[in-house]
């Protein structure tokens, strides 16, 4: 039968709420599949606050199925799953303003393109991509991927202070590192010449001004109009050539497009004076668009199609289709989807900042982090991160998703992936005392057990084997099955069960060596349980790690009062210095994925050395109860 939420509540009294909302809500996508469109219908109509024209110009929600058949990305995004206008039929979109030259213009951009579909990704590069930017990649990326088209990388570089070319090296990688490649890489200091010449053809049309109020009149609710509004056009003119001349200081002018927002925002800024030297153009410009300004018409120069992007950007939507009618260019169609969020973490560039100068974390890439480098550097493979933002759907709503779907995705790509070995973390020394053999004997241990097709890997048994030291118990209590004195145990691989016959400690009573005998496994009784070891290993360091905040949202002051930098987790990251691992691993390169048996999933980290390994723990083998 099956349970509601609160007859599940109801008999696991002591469990938490939220872990049986997660839950109840993934058996119920399993057994009815996606909510639908007329699911999702009834509760639009109660929410009427909402302007109806962003209603309707909905994505639609196409969550995927939680289980091994989640629809891929691309399956959701082909085609007519989403409510998206075909290529050059822009007007047939909800709330798209249509002038005089608009079929004109559809017509010379299909010439251009030749009915493709084209995206844009266009991050910033002043920081390092997390996982919300995953989305925003597989989005753009997948859209035209499902559809036949093509996808820019557009480094969206009009803030010259900020710009360091690792930024642009890592956004790159990264893109790539999910598996997408870019039709072409620009930015939009590629076309500074172009906006600047479209700039003043906005003051001819009597749609542009130079203003003179400072930042702080124009900030803020319901500042006052600008003085400057209706001055003449030639003044505008004469006075943004001095602008860009150099004649004016930071803040002394800006020029400014007559319209209003959606948000009752008046004439926004579309250039200010910066005496910043460019990332690109070196000091060629003082003068340097905004977003609000550049964005629309850098989509319009690259012929865009679909130009999508998060809901905060939905109070821009009006002032996207006023300045590319204004200058009668080529108007591509902005769509917005919700962001990802994930809780447990802080992804802003100012506090990974902080984390990184108070020492909390050691650099943008510290696996603790939801960076993609710190992703990757922990080990989860670029298909899980992908495989996680389908599960996650293309919706219109914000997601805040728990760090353990993520996990359990890393999973499902790491069983099929990574190949066994063996380690031990905690490592207790066992003699073998009739041990068979002169010499050490090879073992073969399959790399894939599930599929012995995809081969083996050879490891020596020799009399001296290393357990985990969580593996013996001097004394057995009900429910223990490992190693324990009368109670043997079966060697994972080796054939073999081992009997203790003596205990060996040190001063303070510390066991320090177990003597045992061994006996061949189809001789021997069944033993209760079955344990991992090694034999002549490896030394290796491994670093596990643990959240690194103790709360949900560090950064809600009602959840956290004291500022995220009090909610720490001190075990966040413990370092085994002295682990074991068995000598199959010894080739490896960083970045490298294996299971250790009974232990986790681990990376190799780029800190090993040609004498010391070094692991990070991707995840553990199951999710740990008392996590979720």
């Amino acid at each position: 039968g099956v349970l509601s939420a609160g007859e599940a509540r109801n008999r696991l009294r002591w469990a938490d709420g939220k872990t049986i909302k997660n839950e109840v809500d993934l058996q119920v996508l399993h057994l009815l599949g996606p909510k639908t469109e007329a699911d999702l219908e009834k509760k639009t109509k109660a929410a009427k606050a909402r302007p109806a024209m962003v209603e309707k110009q909905k994505v639609a929600v196409v969550n995927g199925e939680v289980g091994t058949e989640t629809r891929s990305l691309l399956e959701q995004l082909r085609g007519e799953a989403l409510k998206f206008h075909k290529p050059g039929e822009n007007y047939k979109t909800e709330g798209y303003v249509v002038t005089p030259n608009t079929m004109a213009l559809l017509k010379q951009h299909l010439a251009v393109t030749g009915g493709q579909v084209r995206t844009r990704f266009p991050p910033e590069p002043n920081g390092i991509l997390h996982i919300g930017h995953a989305k925003a990649i597989n989005f753009n990326f997948g859209y035209a991927k499902a559809n036949g088209g093509v996808c820019f990388l557009r480094y969206d570089d009009t803030n010259p202070e900020k710009e360091e070319e690792k930024y642009f090296t890592a956004i790159r990688e990264m893109v790539e590192w999910l598996g997408y490649q870019p039709y072409a890489v620009t930015h939009a200091s590629d076309y500074f010449d172009q906006l600047y010449t479209w700039a003043l053809e906005l003051i001819r049309r009597g749609q542009a001004y130079v203003c003179h109020q400072k930042v702080e009149e124009i900030k803020g609710h319901n500042p006052p109009p600008s003085p400057w509004r209706d001055r003449p056009v030639e003044e505008s003119l004469l006075l943004f050539e001095d602008m860009r001349k150099g004649k004016f200081g930071e803040g002394e002018a800006t020029l400014r497009m007559k319209l209003v927002m959606e948000d009752g925002k008046m004439d926004p800024v579309a250039y200010r004076v910066k005496f910043t030297p460019h990332h690109r153009t070196g000091d060629k410009w003082c003068i340097y668009p905004t977003y609000d300004y550049t964005h629309c018409l850098c989509d319009s120069i690259e012929h865009i199609t679909h130009s999508l992007c998060t809901k905060e950007f939905q109070a821009r939507r009006s002032s996207y289709f006023w300045l590319c009618n204004a200058l009668d260019v080529y108007c591509p169609v902005q769509w917005e989807y919700g962001r990802l969020n994930l809780l447990y973490t802080v992804v802003s560039k100012r506090k990974i900042i902080r984390l990184v100068e108070t020492g909390a974390v050691r650099d943008w890439d510290d696996p603790r982090l939801f960076t993609l480098t710190a992703l990757r550097r922990r080990g989860f493979p670029p298909e899980a991160i992908n495989n996680f933002c389908a599960r996650v759907g293309v919706t219109v709503a914000q997601a805040t998703m728990e760090p353990h779907l993520l996990e359990a995705c890393a999973r499902e790509v790491l069983n099929e992936q990574a190949p066994r070995a063996m380690a031990v973390l905690e490592p207790l020394k066992v003699t073998i005392t009739n041990f068979p053999a002169p010499k050490a004997l090879e073992v073969l241990v399959p790399n894939f057990p599930a599929d012995e097709s995809r081969g083996f890997h050879k490891v020596p048994f020799q009399s001296t084997i290393y357990i985990e030291e969580t593996d013996f118990r001097e004394e057995v209590d009900k429910g223990y099955k490992r190693l324990a004195p009368g109670q043997p145990v079966g060697l994972r691989h080796a054939g073999y069960v081992v009997s203790v016959q003596n205990i060996i400690k040190d001063a303070s009573g510390h066991v320090i060596e177990l003597e045992v005998t061994c006996t061949k496994s189809d001789v021997a009784e069944k033993p209760k349980a079955f344990i991992h070891w090694v034999s002549e290993p490896l030394a290796c360091e491994v670093r596990l790690y643990e959240r690194l905040f103790l709360h949900k949202n560090p950064e809600d002051p009602a959840e956290v009062p004291g500022g995220f930098l009090s909610d720490l987790n001190p075990d966040s990251l413990r370092v085994v210095h002295n682990a074991l691992v068995d000598n199959s691993v010894l080739s490896t390169r960083p970045f490298d994925k294996f299971q250790f048996e009974r232990l986790g999933y681990f990376s190799v980290d780029p800190d090993s050395t040609e004498g010391k390994l070094v692991f990070n723990r991707t995840v553990t083998l199951k999710e740990d109860p008392g996590k979720a």
